[in-house]
């Protein structure tokens, strides 16, 4: 925008940029998506701009001037994301500065790190609005190193941190950051920081199974909350004490506390707003009123789609593949859990994945699909077991009697099989699986693993395992060169050009 280009070149930038535009090397201004007049320019003449800037040895003042501006745009956008009216405007322009915040925030990571650390907690619902939280756990990180513990910025860093290592399935890393926040704040004046801290510790013990616990911080978090007045921590709190309701059976409890959420009114944040859709369609659920979950599911996705908000997408359309399910409806089932399966791997929503593949051990054996249920289910068993959260004893019980009905009828050695193929597949192998059991196309018609070598299936088989090139090679004792080499191999013989391909390959062949 001129706006930024004068915030980086001084305020005389102006009539510049217009000479450009008449020297036909910046082009007319056009409208971004966010409604602001923005100036192009041709890469090979912003890469020779570039020169000039560092031959005149102004190249680090700009970097710097460019960063302050990233900062203000980021703080500026960020006031509007707290709020329901001001979300949709305020995500639409950090999309279109995108590439700014990308540069300043890179800079300030290697000059500055309290602008850094700012800027990043500034961009984080923006990032969970867009469903990169998952992905910049590692920067938010390196951004928090530097600052004082018990800071602002330190509590607001790690209530994120928190959240990222949630949605990554990470639950004692995330606990760990919440625990970190409660603990800094805790002899202070109540206050938001230790709110939220709170309420974020009651979505993780209640996804570890430790459901007392939960439901007594999320009671101390409703508490604080309305003493210091703050309607969004006071629907995260309730939120948290409706859904525990549910965990322990208590499903009309559950609904009264989804049904109080809802009557907040205050201007709270739209991705805040729209998790009581997500938990009032769950709390239903449990009680039985499929009807009235169904429209709430409905009208919770449509206003995620229509934001998007694709942490809520992830996390809403797995209840409505429950629902459809329920009601029979295998081919809305089929489509909405495919959608959401790849939303879950798109933003490293592992906690989602992981029900996922549950759901389609459902899907497929609603569809007759009973070796396959019993494998998703082996996989999901095994993420359990590992690393994911602990689903409420419904669930559980839900699937005990699922796969007790399918061993039956495949019988002992067909079961024992299907589930040890489960139990050896790695989440995002497990993932492509699901993928490949919701795609409504037809079958690939590229050749099977007939015509490859046993060298060539075992390379196969280690691709779909998600390993590396070098890796491979360290584990066959080869080069990476030889590696190379079998897989062009591969691709000819059998048409599958990308590692996904040869996944699939694998799995369609029970390689893996």
């Amino acid at each position: 925008t001129l706006e930024g280009a004068e915030a980086v070149a001084g305020p005389g930038a102006g009539p510049a940029v217009l000479r450009l535009v008449d020297c036909s090397l910046v082009t007319p201004p056009r409208a971004g998506a966010d409604g602001r007049s923005r100036y192009v320019m041709l890469e090979t003449l912003r890469a020779y701009g570039g020169g000039l800037l560092a031959e005149a040895g102004e190249q680090d003042q700009a970097a710097m001037a460019l960063a302050g501006y990233a900062l203000r745009v980021a703080g500026q956008a960020a006031a509007g994301l707290w709020t329901t009216t001001g979300e949709a405007p305020a995500a639409r322009w950090l999309d279109a500065e995108d590439a700014t915040m990308r540069q300043g925030l890179a800079w300030a990571m290697e000059h500055d790190t309290t602008v850094a650390l700012q800027m990043a907690v500034a961009l984080t619902r923006w990032w969970v609005l867009r469903g990169r939280l998952a992905g910049e756990y590692r920067l938010l990180c390196q951004a928090a190193d530097d600052a004082e513990a018990g800071s602002d910025g330190w509590c607001a860093a790690q209530y994120w941190l928190g959240r990222a290592a949630q949605v990554s399935a990470d639950l004692a890393v995330a606990l760990g950051h919440f625990t970190a926040v409660r603990d800094a704040v805790a002899d202070r004046p109540p206050s938001r920081a230790l709110t939220v801290a709170l309420a974020g510790r009651a979505t993780v013990l209640r996804l570890m199974g430790r459901a007392t616990d939960a439901v007594r911080d999320a009671r101390r978090a409703l508490a604080l909350a309305r003493e210091i007045g703050d309607p969004a921590g006071e629907v995260l709190a309730l939120v948290e004490l409706s859904l525990g309701s549910d965990y322990v059976g208590d499903h009309d409890e559950a609904v009264r506390l989804a049904r109080h959420a809802g009557q907040i009114t205050a201007d709270i944040p739209g991705a805040i707003a729209r998790l009581r859709s997500q938990m009032l369609t769950i709390v239903l659920t449990g009680a039985g009123n499929l009807a009235e979950a169904e429209r709430a599911g409905a009208a919770g996705l449509a206003q995620a789609r229509d934001a998007g908000d694709l942490w809520n997408q992830a996390a809403l359309l797995p209840k409505i593949v429950y629902l459809e399910l329920r009601a029979g409806r295998t081919g809305d089932a089929a489509a909405h859990l495919r959608e959401a399966l790849r939303l879950a791997v798109r933003t490293g929503n592992w906690l989602e994945l992981q029900f996922g593949l549950f759901q389609c051990g459902e899907l497929c054996a609603a569809t007759g699909r009973v070796a396959e249920a019993v494998t998703l289910w082996a996989a999901y068993a095994a993420v359990d077991q590992r690393e994911g959260p602990t689903y409420p004893p419904w669930l559980e019980t839900r699937r005990e009697k699922q796969l007790r009905q399918a061993r039956q009828a495949l019988g002992p050695g067909q079961a024992r099989a299907a589930e040890d193929r489960g139990a050896a597949l790695s989440l995002a192998t497990s993932a492509e699986y699901a993928l490949m059991l919701t795609d409504p196309g037809s079958p690939r018609s590229a050749p099977g693993p007939g015509s490859l070598s046993a060298r060539e299936r075992e390379l196969v088989t280690l691709v779909a395992q998600g390993r590396t090139n070098a890796q491979i090679a360290a584990q066959l004792n080869i080069s990476v060169r030889t590696v190379g080499s079998h897989l062009d191999r591969i691709r000819d013989k059998t048409g599958c050009r990308r590692r996904v391909d040869l996944t699939r390959l694998a799995l369609s062949a029970r390689l893996v």
